[in-house]
């Protein structure tokens, strides 16, 4: 069913999609049981995978973080969706590179079909072109091939992923996104394996750091150079006093935030896990929640969820969560 430009689409389980303009999303999948079955090699793997199919894709990954038994992706959807037969080729190269038994066909063979505009080619390009720009067929794809080699790779079989994947509709606003992107960017902080996010590999602020020309790129969108994202970092997630450490435990600060309902700076609140991030369903200003955050055909929408514990700067989401909601 075709959609309509300019309009949310409400799919099933409450995933919220924009059309017509530019959004950006917090992806997040995890593994069956939440079982740690992702070592470094595996992590590589999907990292990879990530941009090789974001690629291809024409999603652009801003940052993203993979972990033992789940990965984060922050992406940017585009408005503009042309693409030219030239670049359908290059991208139809980043997804099917020569040789591999995932090719289904040459490159070659597609660019003759695409510059004759035969049938053939008009129906290549046509089906190339619905699996670009969509964020259920980035999600799908990644999981399914990395589900594939990990399972050949492991002398494994069956389900690897737990669930279908999470989406948290994101506003465009820089204070929105970095925010989110620090969330994630500090996976591996708030799980104690570094004290500084630059030394944790599997996440874009660490491959950007390194050079990846990728990863530079996808934080340029919300912040000019790795020097102003990384003060901007600091200020939002680990702080830059001694050393970017926090001085209260996480189970302090859970402690204050779940039974005593209190407010805590963001550097010790984004040290725990924030569902507002994975179950928001929508996150933004109060207006953009509204906008974009309830079904366009409830008659009365219901006021957005400021978000709490936290001096959050305006952020809302548009579903509440009462229980958990700090871990």
């Amino acid at each position: 069913m075709a959609l309509k430009s300019d309009c949310l689409v409400r799919m099933k389980r409450r995933r919220y999609k924009i059309e017509g303009q530019t959004a950006y999303y917090h992806l997040m999948s995890r593994t069956v049981n939440g079982e740690a079955l992702f070592g470094a090699r595996e992590k590589e793997v999907l990292r990879k995978m990530i941009w090789q199919v974001s690629g291809f894709s024409g999603v652009r990954v801003l940052t993203y973080a993979v972990m033992k038994n789940h990965f984060h992706l922050l992406v940017e959807v585009p408005g503009d969706r042309e693409v030219s037969d030239r670049e359908l080729v290059r991208r139809y190269r980043l997804l099917y590179p020569e040789p591999t038994p995932w090719q289904p066909m040459r490159v070659e063979v597609l660019r003759r079909h695409l510059k004759e505009n035969s049938w053939e080619g008009r129906e290549l390009r046509r089906e190339l072109l619905a699996r670009m720009h969509d964020i259920s067929w980035l999600m799908k794809t990644l999981k399914q091939r990395f589900s594939l080699w990990m399972n050949r790779s492991n002398d494994r079989f069956g389900t690897l992923w737990a669930e279908r994947f999470k989406s948290v509709l994101v506003e465009g606003d820089q204070w929105a996104l970095r925010t989110v992107a620090a969330y994630i960017d500090l996976n591996a902080v708030r799980a104690g394996l570094v004290d500084d996010p630059k030394d944790y590999r599997f996440c874009g602020y660490a491959e950007a750091v390194s050079g990846g020309r990728l990863a530079k790129a996808g934080i340029s969108v919300f912040e000019n150079d790795l020097a102003a994202y990384r003060q901007s970092l600091y200020g939002i997630g680990s702080g830059p006093a001694n050393g970017g450490k926090v001085q209260m435990s996480r189970e302090d600060a859970v402690r204050v935030l779940e039974k005593e309902k209190g407010k805590l700076p963001l550097s010790v609140v984004l040290r725990c896990r924030v569902r507002y991030f994975s179950d928001g369903k929508v996150m933004g200003s109060e207006s953009f929640v509204e906008q974009h955050g309830y079904p366009p055909d409830r008659v009365r929408p219901p006021k957005p969820h400021t978000m709490r514990g936290a001096d959050w700067k305006g952020l809302a989401v548009s579903r509440g969560i009462s229980k958990n909601l700090f871990g």
